[in-house]
C-alpha cells in the first residue's frame, strides 16, 4: 500500500500471485540506485545461488537452473495496435516468456507474425488452453473489466492493458477476485521502463538534485486531426486521461507514493473531438508541485521531464525511443533498441556549479515480461502490484470530478 508522501521504493505491499504471498522488500533491499545509474539494464536471471545461497548438489542446481529458463506461456487476447506492437514482440523476444497462443478476429496476420501460436478465434477458446500461465488483455478499454472477470474467474493469471478498467471500483473487484483465488493481477504500466524514467528515478534516488520541490512530467504531442478509431471515442473509454493518464500518474505514484490531494483540467480541444485530448493534473503533496500534462495540440513540445529540487535541476526532451523502435520493426535484443539521447543536469552546491548532459538509461520494456515470468514461474515479487492499478484508477475518478466541479479534491483511496 502506497503512503501519502513516500519515496518509490518504501512502502510495503503484497503482490497478488499464486507463487507470491510475501511482503515485497524495501527499496533498501533492492540495491535499485546502483543498477538505475548506469547503462546497465537490470537482470531478473538467477546467478544459481537460490535463496539460501550457494547449492551443491548438482542435482538441486539443474532443477533450479531448468526452472530459470522455464518459458512463460502467454495468451494474447487481441491484435490491435497494442497487441501487434506493444507485447507480442516484446513477450517472444525478452527471452523468458513466448507467445503460445492469440485470440484475435484476424488470424492470418497473426499466424503470418508467430507461426508456432495457437490461433483462436474468441476469448472463450483462449481460456479453455489450459498449458497457458497468463493471459493478457490488449482489447478496447471498455472491455477490460468484463474480459479480466472472466479470465480470473478461470483460473488465469491476468495482465492487462492501461487503464485496466474505466473506474476505481472495477479495478478493486478484479484485485479481490484475484486476492481471493491466489492469482497475480497486473497493470501494463510498462513505462516505468522507459529509459528516461528509469533515468529520473536513479536520479532523485540518488540525492544529487537535493529536495525535489517541482515535478513536471509531459507526454505532448501534435495530432490537430481525430482519427476514426475507437481510442477517440470517450463513449469507450477512449481519449487522452484514460490512454497517457495511466502511465504519468504511475510514474508520479511510483516516485512520490500517494498525493493529498487531486486537481484536474480535461478538455477536447481539436475541432470535432469529443474524447479529451488536454489533460492537467496538479498532484497535491505538502512539500512539491507535481504537475501531469497531456495534450494532442503541441506543435512545439516541451521538455519530457523538469525537475527541480534544492541542489540542482533535470531537464530532459523528447519521448522515449522504443515506441517508435517497435512500430519501425525493431526487436529488444537489438544492439540500438531503447537508447535515448541524452539530458541536462545542473547540480549547484555552493561554489560548486556544474552544468553537463546526463546519460539516459536504455529503455527496457522486456523487463516488464522478465519480472512477470519472474513471478508466475520462479515465485519473485512483482514490481507493479494490484494495488498500484486501483489508486491509478482513484485519481482518475477524481480527476473527472475535479474537472467537473473545478476544485481540488481530497484522495481517498479504495
Amino acid at each position: 500500500m502506497r503512503k501519502s508522501g513516500g519515496r518509490f521504493g518504501c512502502r510495503k505491499y503484497a503482490v497478488v500471485s499464486k507463487m507470491v504471498s510475501k511482503i515485497a522488500p524495501s527499496c533498501s533491499e533492492r540495491k535499485f540506485e546502483s543498477a538505475m545509474l548506469t547503462r546497465t539494464k537490470p537482470s531478473f536471471e538467477s546467478d544459481g545461488s537460490g535463496p539460501f545461497g550457494p547449492c551443491h548438489n548438482t542435482g538441486i542446481a539443474k532443477q533450479q537452473d531448468a526452472r530459470m529458463t522455464a518459458l512463460l506461456k502467454v495468451g494474447l487476447m487481441g491484435y490491435g495496435f497494442a497487441g501487434e506492437t506493444f507485447h507480442a514482440p516484446v513477450i517472444e523476444h525478452c527471452g523468458r516468456a513466448t507467445v503460445s497462443a492469440i485470440a484475435t478476429g484476424k488470424p492470418e496476420r497473426a499466424q503470418a507474425d508467430y507461426p508456432n501460436a495457437t490461433i483462436v478465434e474468441d476469448f472463450g477458446a483462449l481460456l479453455a488452453l489450459d498449458e497457458l500461465d497468463c493471459i493478457v488483455i490488449a482489447t478496447p478499454n471498455d472491455t477490460h473489466f468484463d474480459l479480466a472477470k472472466k479470465a480470473l474467474e478461470a483460473g488465469k493469471n491476468v495482465v492487462v492493458d492501461k487503464p485496466v478498467t474505466l473506474s476505481g471500483a472495477d479495478a478493486k473487484t478484479l484485485v479481490d477476485i484475484a486476492e481471493k483465488r491466489g492469482l497475480l493481477f497486473a497493470p501494463f504500466h510498462n513505462r516505468r521502463w522507459d529509459g528516461d524514467f528509469m533515468t529520473v528515478r536513479a536520479l532523485i534516488e540518488s540525492g544529487r538534485l537535493g529536495r525535489v520541490t517541482h515535478y513536471e512530467s509531459h507526454f505532448d504531442r501534435f495530432r490537430p486531426k481525430v482519427p476514426q478509431r475507437w481510442r477517440e471515442e470517450a463513449s469507450r473509454g477512449g481519449g487522452l486521461l484514460f490512454d497517457l493518464g495511466p502511465h504519468l500518474i504511475d510514474q508520479a505514484l511510483t516516485l512520490f507514493g500517494r498525493p493529498q490531494s487531486v486537481y484536474a483540467s480535461v478538455n477536447a480541444h481539436r475541432d470535432h473531438a469529443s474524447a479529451p485530448d488536454y489533460v492537467h493534473l496538479l498532484l497535491g503533496y505538502e512539500d512539491k508541485e507535481i504537475i501531469l500534462h497531456a495534450t494532442a495540440l503541441a506543435a512545439l513540445e516541451p521538455p519530457r521531464f523538469a525537475i527541480h529540487g534544492t541542489r540542482g535541476s533535470y531537464v530532459k526532451t523528447g519521448l522515449d525511443v522504443q515506441e517508435d523502435q517497435l512500430k519501425a520493426g525493431l526487436r529488444p535484443g537489438n544492439p540500438e533498441f531503447g537508447r535515448n539521447p541524452p539530458g541536462l543536469l545542473r547540480e549547484v552546491d555552493g561554489d560548486h556549479d556544474l552544468r553537463q548532459e546526463f546519460a539516459t538509461r536504455d529503455g527496457a520494456y522486456a523487463e516488464f515480461y522478465r519480472a512477470l515470468a519472474a513471478s508466475v514461474l520462479d515465485g519473485k515479487p512483482f514490481p507493479i502490484t494490484s494495488q498500484d492499478a486501483v489508486d491509478v484508477m482513484t485519481i482518475i475518478d477524481i480527476a473527472i470530478r475535479s474537472n467537473a466541479e473545478g476544485r481540488r479534491l481530497d484522495f481517498t483511496p479504495l
